[in-house]
């Protein structure tokens, strides 16, 4: 696999340039140190030529303003040039640790107020760019990707608005619920990247006693809208896989959904195993914790949560009783989206970084060049595994 950080064989696209929008400021840090180092020890011939202006710069970040009248309506003032810049756009749609002042009210933004940000951002460039991409972690709207009956499909919506109107060229996103949504956006640059190396990292690093083989490790998937995602964790580790589907109640609807009645097992026996749940996030957690308790029931010993985005919605309350109960060992989640300073100190939380991923990804799409290898995970799984002692015969994608 290529080394993004030393090989490069094409000019920049354009001067790199990374606006984050508010909330996002402590990732975008870490991406611009990351950034900032490997172009300072890159070594290349051509980088004093004029194609590589301004190629080693002490920060790629620029200084976008987002002030707001007292109705909230709101502005995006640049205070610097783009004119010529390859624009990268981070966007958080789901950090409510940030407010903001209405009418003399302090109220949390919402993920409508975060995408109007990401527009005002994009309108503010107004053509003087080269190529702007977006960042979204969790897409906007993502979970609202179908339509059941007479409903809006926001998620579609968002995709053609950015790339019709706005002129966005590529967007990345992470564990998409449903990634067949880029049909919307069917001749546009559309990247559904997977966390699957970093989860296995955190957990490997973070659970030194943790046995990968078919009679101590089993992938769950919670319901049957995830099995693809536990699939490729199965596979990659050659062991089995089990999963739960929902048994609905179709004659009402609760918050917007259908309740579940109950989740039903299929799968082979998971008694003495470890098991690792995977999911793309964790709304309010009673799915998740329902689910790791009908497999503590079935005898399963120590239940790995894995999921993308760590939403807790409904608070923490509910996983501090599952953790003190033995239902769940450990939840791993990404620092792609916002999370409360109070889950960071929780016991049963591990937090899985991102930020040399999308740095990496970032690199090598300044420099217009293929990241395929950084999206094949099975690649990178091997190594890492048999560096720490695992003997595993990885099936690549």
């Amino acid at each position: 696999m290529p080394v993004y950080t030393d090989e490069f064989n094409t000019i920049p696209y354009g001067s790199l340039g990374i606006i984050a929008l508010p909330g996002c400021e402590e990732m975008a840090a870490k991406i611009d140190s990351y950034l900032v180092q490997w172009r300072k020890r890159r070594e290349s011939e051509h980088k004093d030529t004029i194609a590589f202006h301004g190629y080693e710069r002490d920060s790629y970040l620029l200084k976008a303003a987002f002030p707001r009248f007292g109705t909230g309506e709101a502005k995006c003032h640049l205070r610097e040039s783009v004119r010529g810049y390859d624009i990268f756009i981070l966007c958080d749609c789901f950090n409510y640790g940030i407010t903001h002042e209405i009418y003399g009210q302090d109220v949390p933004y919402t993920p409508d107020e975060h995408y109007a940000n990401l527009k005002r951002a994009i309108a503010a460039i107004t053509g003087k760019a080269r190529r702007i991409t977006v960042i979204m972690p969790m897409l906007y709207e993502g979970r609202q990707h179908k339509r059941a009956s007479r409903e809006s499909l926001d998620c579609a919506l968002m995709l053609q608005e950015l790339f019709t109107l706005y002129g966005v060229e590529n967007i990345l996103t992470f564990d998409a619920h449903d990634p067949r949504v880029m049909n919307a956006i069917p001749l546009k640059g559309f990247e559904n990247c997977y966390t699957t190396y970093q989860m296995l990292k955190a957990l490997v690093n973070s659970t030194p006693e943790l046995k990968i083989d078919k009679e101590h490790l089993m992938i769950i998937s919670p319901d049957e809208g995830g099995v693809n995602r536990a699939v490729y964790y199965s596979s990659v580790l050659g062991i089995d896989l089990g999963m739960f589907y929902k048994r609905r109640d179709y004659s009402r609807v609760v918050k917007g959904r259908n309740p579940i009645i109950a989740h039903e097992f299929l799968g082979s026996n998971v008694a003495g195993k470890d098991v690792i749940v995977v999911d793309d996030m964790i709304s309010s957690g009673d799915s998740m914790i329902e689910v790791a308790g009908k497999l503590k029931g079935m005898g399963a010993r120590n239940i790995y949560v894995c999921c993308a985005f760590g939403l807790f919605c409904n608070g923490l309350e509910s996983f501090d009783k599952a953790y003190a109960e033995g239902l769940v060992t450990k939840v791993f989640t990404t620092n792609l989206i916002y999370r409360t300073p109070e889950l960071l100190e929780r016991e049963w939380y591990c937090e899985v970084d991102l930020s040399k991923y999308i740095s990496l990804l970032i690199d090598a799409l300044n420099h217009d060049m293929s990241i395929s290898s950084l999206l094949n995970h099975a690649q990178r799984i091997k190594p890492f595994l048999e560096s720490k002692g695992y003997n595993i015969e990885i099936k690549s994608e």
